[in-house]
């Protein structure tokens, strides 16, 4: 079973520490404390709610494609910057602490009406994703 200090998992699921104390006394979070009497969140429990979470998410409702594609990874988000020649285009999207660039045509940037402040849906279908351990 893995554990981490408060801050650690705040910083995970995007929360303050006090977020996580508050589940921690809801018993919403699993924890314990350590030999010197510091709070370690329970890795499998933090996991857990990680996922009821993104499962409760609200902008799935903004993703109007969700259910219905067969690519599993999708991040619906705002654009932040538009970069067009005749051809290409880079567009960025924030989709909460993750920024997402990817380069498609700019006849399907104007298609989309992708602009600045716009909602947009990153669909990354990959063969090979590579994960680093922490």
């Amino acid at each position: 079973m893995s554990q981490m200090k408060v801050s650690v998992a705040a910083s995970l699921l995007g929360v303050s520490d006090d977020t996580i104390r508050r589940w921690i006394d809801r018993g919403r979070l699993a924890a314990s404390a350590d030999g010197s009497g510091r709070i370690l969140v329970d890795g499998t429990s933090l996991a857990q709610l990680a996922r009821e979470d993104a499962a409760n998410q609200r902008l799935a409702a903004l993703d109007e494609g969700a259910g219905r594609r067969s690519a599993r990874n999708h991040l619906t988000g705002l654009v932040t910057n538009v970069v067009s020649d005749t051809v290409m285009s880079q567009v960025e999207l924030q989709c909460g602490p993750f920024r997402v660039v990817s380069l498609i045509s700019t006849e399907s940037v104007q298609e989309l009406g992708l602009a600045p402040g716009s909602i947009a849906t990153a669909v990354v279908k990959a063969t090979n994703v590579t994960i680093e351990g922490a």
